[in-house]
């Protein structure tokens, strides 16, 4: 399959208190065409900053990005382009779901007003073909009432609606790729089941990549192809679905794995990841997980381990694999 986005070597950072505090660190992976890939991690672990770097929506913030590339579609390096040219981009060629409906909509504007707005940027319909166009894909994504929703604001629909209208504004204008920040978080389960099940149902219907941004478990099985995993600004394992659940191979990824209660086995306690997430202005040195790591070896005090391609086209970045066992470095 054809590489749709690249990240390569990706560094974001930002100022604060006159002091430049780097997020990501040399971030690498890829999206194929019509794939949906996983980014996983804990909470402070860079999944948000990686989605909002690729889309350059830094403004209003003293986020920048450092160095790095960002290459979609073949050679098309985003981070080279102007605000001016990621307009046309975003919302047209990659568009995304923000974390939160209940905020990421405009409380004082009615849906139809927010729907029909980069229908209109993007597709240069006129009014009536734009109003009908907007209503098919609320309809699509399973909005009843949708001609009546166009005229309602914001807080008269529930959480999942609203999710559904921001699905809806992304998929409006057949992007290319669809980024999907924690899609179904402020949803209770049997809400993020209908959404995860209709984000499902397009993205094979209309061959779209996704890149869906998540920290649970069971909807990365569920939904997706591949899986990076991310800790404090870093890649520290990519490998497919079936492989990453079958054997991880970073401990970290064992241990957000083993934290995942099992349906019929009965615990007095549950298993947990020791510590927290490192401040991104205080950072251990070595590799940054050895703190909280229960293989940790004295190397891993000293030295960031390199990223090492294992078997079936896998990476991780760990001490424990080695040149001498099957790791080749990149």
């Amino acid at each position: 399959m054809e590489k749709l986005l690249q990240v390569e070597k990706l560094e974001t950072q930002f100022t604060k208190d006159k002091q430049k505090i780097k997020i990501l660190h040399g971030v690498n992976f890829h999206i194929h065409q019509g794939e949906v890939l996983g980014l996983v991690g804990e909470s402070g672990s860079g999944k948000s900053i990686t989605s909002l770097s690729i889309m350059k929506l830094f403004k209003g913030t003293s986020g920048e990005i450092n160095s790095g590339r960002i290459l979609f579609n073949g050679d098309e390096d985003l981070i080279n382009k102007s605000e001016t040219e990621m307009r046309k981009i975003r919302g047209k060629q990659i568009a995304m779901i923000f974390q939160e409906p209940m905020t990421s909509l405009n409380p004082v504007m009615k849906i139809g007003e927010q729907l029909l707005e980069p229908i209109r940027l993007h597709l240069g319909l006129e009014e009536k073909k734009a109003k009908e166009h907007a209503v098919s894909i609320l309809k699509k994504v399973g909005i009843p009432r949708a001609e009546e929703i166009m005229n309602e604001f914001p807080h008269q629909l529930s959480g999942g609606m609203r999710q559904r209208i921001m699905i809806a504004m992304a998929i409006s204008c057949n992007p290319q790729l669809l980024i999907a920040d924690e899609p179904s978080t402020a949803l209770d389960v049997t809400i993020q089941a209908q959404i995860l099940d209709l984000m499902k149902q397009l993205q094979q219907k209309e061959k779209m990549s996704v890149l869906l941004i998540t920290h649970d478990l069971g909807v990365v099985a569920e939904m997706c192809e591949r899986v990076v995993v991310m800790y404090a600004g870093r890649v520290v394992e990519e490998a497919d679905v079936f492989d990453l659940f079958e054997s991880p191979k970073h401990p970290y990824t064992k241990g957000l794995i083993a934290s995942v209660p099992k349906l019929g086995q009965k615990k007095e306690k549950l298993d947990s990841i020791k510590g927290n997430v490192p401040n991104p202005s205080e950072l251990p040195k070595g590799c940054k997980f050895a703190p909280r790591c229960n293989d940790v070896m004295p190397i891993c005090y000293e030295q960031e381990p390199p990223e090492l391609n294992l078997e079936n086209a896998r990476s991780c970045s760990c001490w424990l694999y080695k040149e001498e066992r099957g790791g080749i470095r990149v």
